[in-house]
């Protein structure tokens, strides 16, 4: 029996948009059109989403670990045979594939022969991923920061075009200047690709790019700036569009920055509100005083801790916690009573004496 689940990566329990997020992944890394797929894998991958994606036959694969019957919607045979289900279609190949961009799926290709096709899409390079620590007081407050990567990028010495300054350009003989090409794929629909040639200009140079060869692609080491806004909180991801791996031909993909926040010793974050503590003596607890705190950012407030005031209690300063465009947190500082380990002889003898009379 296959496993489903363990096919698409997720947990049993996992939810239809985990389900999908988990399928794109994948469909995107193995389909055998794109370079290191593997097409017995992406039958098994389509194979496996086809039936979690659909609440009944995923129900009838919890329970009996398979999905069987003979009727319209009853099982999937995936790419080696007919499918059965077709109310999934919309205007997709695919019974459920309609749910998002398949152009996102195969990276630039389109269907033909299925009534409502789609035009080629433009090629896009790959997206690069980094993680970035930060300070908590950066977290809090935001800014500028500037991060060195390396990507591939247009070759300096041809501008990207791969042709050897000065060199013409004629007709690509693989797509004969049209920029596309079609292809039959596992005998079942027809796709429209970008030329791996010409990469879709439809020509190519006489004479190729010392440089890069004629790929018009060089890796380089760039220093990216970019912002960090507000409150942003740990593990958040920000997208600096453009900056990711450049593709001839096409776009650049996208650069991805995962935040990761340092541990302040003082401060805490739960949400907006900001919590630390403060010790206090015993005689500021009996007797009542005031406190300044200094804020992670720098500035302070002054806190009034009222006689009395038990040891644990959390004090509450509105409007100055972590501050986005529409919210402001709160700040809460707990209450420690410091307890000295040795008294003078004559303190001691007040603090009998307050004890016999039963005020302390």
């Amino acid at each position: 029996m296959k496993d489903y689940y363990n096919i698409l990566g997720v947990d049993r329990n996992a939810s239809q948009e985990e389900i999908k997020k988990a399928f794109r992944k994948l469909a995107h890394k193995y389909h055998p059109d794109k370079e290191g797929g593997d097409e017995e894998k992406f039958k098994e991958i389509n194979e496996a989403y086809q039936v979690l994606s659909d609440e009944k036959k995923r129900a009838q694969y919890d329970q009996f670990g398979r999905v069987g019957g003979t009727g319209a919607g009853q099982g999937f045979s995936g790419f080696g045979g007919a499918w059965q289900d077709f109310s999934g279609f919309q205007g997709s190949p695919f019974g459920g594939f309609a749910d998002f961009d398949i152009g996102d799926i195969f990276g630039g290709f389109s269907h033909s022969g299925f009534g409502s096709g789609r035009s080629s899409r433009v090629s896009k390079g790959q997206d690069i991923y980094v993680s970035l620590p930060i300070s908590f007081k950066e977290s809090l407050l935001g800014g500028e920061k500037e991060i060195r990567i390396k990507r591939k990028a247009a070759c300096d010495a041809c501008g990207g075009t791969g042709a050897e300054k000065g060199s013409p350009l004629k007709v690509c003989d693989r797509c004969k200047g049209r920029g596309k090409i079609e292809e039959r794929v596992m005998g079942i629909f027809t796709t429209v690709q970008t030329c791996p040639v010409c990469h879709g200009t439809g020509k190519v140079p006489e004479k190729v790019c010392h440089v890069c060869k004629g790929s018009g692609i060089m890796e380089k080491e760039e220093a990216v700036k970019f912002r960090i806004p507000p409150g942003v909180h740990d593990g958040a991801v920000l997208r600096v569009r453009g900056k990711g791996h450049a593709v001839r031909g096409g776009i650049p993909g996208d650069l991805y920055i995962e935040v990761k926040v340092n541990k302040d010793p003082h401060w805490t974050r739960e949400g907006l509100d900001l919590h630390t503590k403060k010790q206090i003596s015993v005689s500021e607890v009996i007797l009542g005083t005031t406190k300044k705190v200094t804020l992670p950012d720098g500035s302070f407030v002054e806190v009034k801790i009222p006689a009395g005031t038990q040891p644990c209690t959390k004090l509450r300063v509105k409007g100055k916690g972590v501050a986005t465009k529409t919210k402001k947190g709160d700040v809460y500082i707990q209450v420690d009573v410091k307890i000295p380990k040795k008294i003078k002889k004559d303190t001691k003898k007040l603090i009998e004496e307050l004890a016999e009379k039963g005020e302390l």
